[in-house]
């Protein structure tokens, strides 16, 4: 049985979004609202249809790092926050090592101890 004709020469619904995540399309636009010649608000519209192999080919990747979507960007936090907890704890401990020693070297020669 024949396929009725489309208004796309034939093709489906499917071949046409494979060809558009394949090569990518780009969708920009600005808006700008303005009363006289005072600018109130400004929004620029830039939107990229592509598959992930597209973006990435194309340098486009935050998906990768974004918090929200990677599990592997949230252990990253994680290590980090960890890490940065640790240098906090050992410049605390620094600081009062170095106080220590300040009061040491305030002493009298005879009431410092070895």
């Amino acid at each position: 049985m024949a396929k009725p004709p489309t208004s796309v020469g034939g093709s489906t619904l499917a071949d046409i979004l494979e060809r558009v995540l394949d090569k990518g399309i780009v969708i920009a636009g600005d808006i700008t609202v303005s009363i006289g010649d005072v600018e109130l608000l400004s929004i620029r519209i830039r939107l990229l249809v592509a598959s992930v192999d597209k973006a990435k080919e194309i340098g486009i990747n935050w998906w990768e790092s974004d918090p929200y979507l990677s599990t592997r960007a949230q252990e990253l936090m994680m290590v980090n926050q960890k890490l940065l907890e640790r240098v906090s704890n050992l410049e605390q401990e620094l600081l009062l090592l170095k106080g220590a020693e300040d009061e040491k070297a305030a002493l009298p020669k005879n009431r410092q101890t070895k």
